[in-house]
């Protein structure tokens, strides 16, 4: 009698789920090996809808962190006084009359010296009362002051001293200073420019070479500093300047135009 056949193993179900399991670990190791070997990065959904998970591989490059700046000696070509008329008087209402009267005569002198109207700003004005102070006793009034501080541009070089002269004449008996500038500063700025980018590449070059190493390209280049106008510089004068028969001599002397700049340069391996 012939017995009925044993059922076969199922062999093959094994392998197929091992297969899957090797193509689907293959799969993962691939992907994992793509992120972290590419330069840029690899963004992959998060389940759920999470924000994307972004890998980067960063190198860090040597580096050289430089500073330099350039200077370039100019002319002025314009000059500003600050100058002011004083006045006391036993009443305010005195003192600052007699200082209008004089400041008047003064913007009148101005004008006859080819200042335009622009070109004359009121700088300070100020009104205080005076007092004498004597030993063991209470401070005494003597009066009122009236300031009057007015400041002036002059774009001809060759009449500052003799605008200088007429004010002094008109009643001003304050000069507080005077300071010379220029009206475009941007040609000598320009140059200071140059002139830093060659001393910032000639440093790095000089820095390459002491490391033996290749200079790269410049990652990035920021720029300080510039043409700021020269503050006034005290000027004291007498009301025996005008009375002179030569003008007041006025020495101009050059500007020092300066531009700093700071540059990153790549060093290569």
């Amino acid at each position: 009698m012939n017995r009925p056949a044993a059922p076969k193993a199922n062999t093959a179900t094994a392998p197929a789920l091992s297969n899957r399991i090797l193509l689907v670990s293959g799969s993962l190791l691939a992907a994992a090996a793509v992120a972290f070997a590419a330069p840029a990065a690899f963004a992959q959904s998060q389940p759920g809808g999470g924000a994307p998970l972004t890998i980067q591989a960063v190198t860090e490059r040597p580096s050289l962190n430089l500073s330099a700046y350039g200077e370039v000696k100019t002319a002025p070509d314009m000059a500003t006084i600050s100058f002011g008329v004083v006045t006391e008087a036993a009443t305010a209402a005195e003192a600052m009359s007699q200082n209008a009267a004089r400041m008047n005569q003064v913007m009148a002198a101005l004008r006859r010296a080819g200042i335009a109207e622009r070109d004359v700003q009121t700088s300070g004005l100020n009104l205080s009362a005076q007092y004498d102070y004597v030993q063991n006793e209470p401070p005494r009034l003597r009066g009122y002051q009236a300031n009057n501080r007015v400041t002036v541009i002059i774009n001809d070089l060759d009449a500052v001293g003799t605008t200088a002269d007429a004010v002094v004449a008109a009643g001003v008996n304050q000069i507080d200073g005077i300071g010379f500038g220029l009206k475009d500063p941007t040609s000598a700025e320009n140059q200071a420019r140059q002139i830093a980018v060659r001393n910032l590449q000639a440093k790095a070059a000089l820095y390459a070479q002491a490391l033996g190493v290749p200079l790269g390209g410049i990652r990035s280049l920021t720029e300080g500093g510039g043409y700021s106008p020269q503050p006034p510089q005290p000027m004291y004068a007498r009301a025996e300047m005008a009375m002179d028969s030569g003008a007041t001599p006025v020495a101009a002397g050059q500007l020092t135009v300066r531009i700093d700049i700071t540059g990153v340069y790549d060093l290569e391996r």
